[in-house]
């Protein structure tokens, strides 16, 4: 048996008719948040699983959270984790987000792991949640498989001076780059100078055609990333509940001791 049906528009068709859009970033597993950022009207949700759980159980209820709420997820994964992004698509993943990519050959492996021969590796099953379990036909799944967005991660020097060569390699849709990896793998400079190197690798992410990707801490970084030219904006919203947890606080009350 097959199902046909009408998927909504893709985040990579909403960005190549010019939409910018907004996410939040979520390391802490919690379904409610999800829902709470469909719900609130967000276009998509980050799930990290480079630095927060990988656990792929807990991954699939977020995203069936997500689909509920008509909110998109992406999941970071690991780097060089191709079995671990395979996975996330067949859960029903719109697309991935690849950490620690410095080089041209890195965004190829990249996407790669994240599409269907002849342009990338990756094992097709029609089964998976992704699959409707095996109601789409195979030519249907291959596809929407398409839709795929594929973002890479600048966080190091040699990166950013490689940033439009990763840029411009074929199917990578987006660059986002990772200020506190770029600012480890610096020493620590003045923040100026990780600013340079931003900007340097959003402006050969944006002459290459490419969506620039930006982590923002709150509203007013939000609108500024989108002034000049950032249209997939997510926010850290580990940041943002604890400066919104933090500005609860009486001010006379004392501070809790941690650890």
């Amino acid at each position: 048996m097959t199902v046909s049906r009408t998927p909504r528009r893709s985040l990579k068709q909403r960005l190549a008719e010019g939409e910018s859009l907004r996410g939040a970033l979520l390391r802490l597993p919690s379904e409610t948040l999800v829902e709470m950022a469909g719900v609130a009207g967000l276009d998509y949700v980050v799930i990290d699983c480079e630095h927060g759980p990988a656990d792929t159980a807990l991954l699939q209820q977020h995203i069936m959270a997500a689909e509920v709420h008509g909110i998109d997820v992406l999941v970071r994964v690991g780097s060089a984790e191709p079995a671990l992004a395979l996975r996330a698509l067949d859960l029903g993943a719109a697309g991935l987000i690849h950490p620690h990519v410095d080089s041209a050959e890195d965004a190829r492996r990249a996407v790669a792991a994240s599409h269907y021969p002849p342009r990338g590796g990756r094992g097709f099953a029609t089964y998976s949640r992704a699959g409707r379990f095996g109601t789409v036909g195979a030519a249907d799944h291959l596809a929407a498989s398409r839709e795929t967005l594929v973002i890479v991660m600048i966080e190091t020097r040699r990166a950013c001076a490689a940033a439009e060569a990763i840029a411009r390699t074929e199917g990578v849709d987006a660059v986002l780059v990772g200020p506190a990896d770029l600012a480890a793998d610096c020493g620590f400079p003045p923040p100026g100078e990780v600013d340079s190197l931003v900007g340097q690798a959003h402006r050969a992410t944006a002459a290459c055609g490419r969506t620039v990707m930006t982590i923002v801490p709150g509203l007013d970084a939000a609108r500024e990333a989108e002034e000049t030219g950032t249209r997939l904006v997510v926010f850290n919203l580990a940041q943002v509940l604890m400066d919104t947890l933090g500005a609860l606080v009486r001010p006379e009350a004392p501070a809790r001791p941690r650890g």
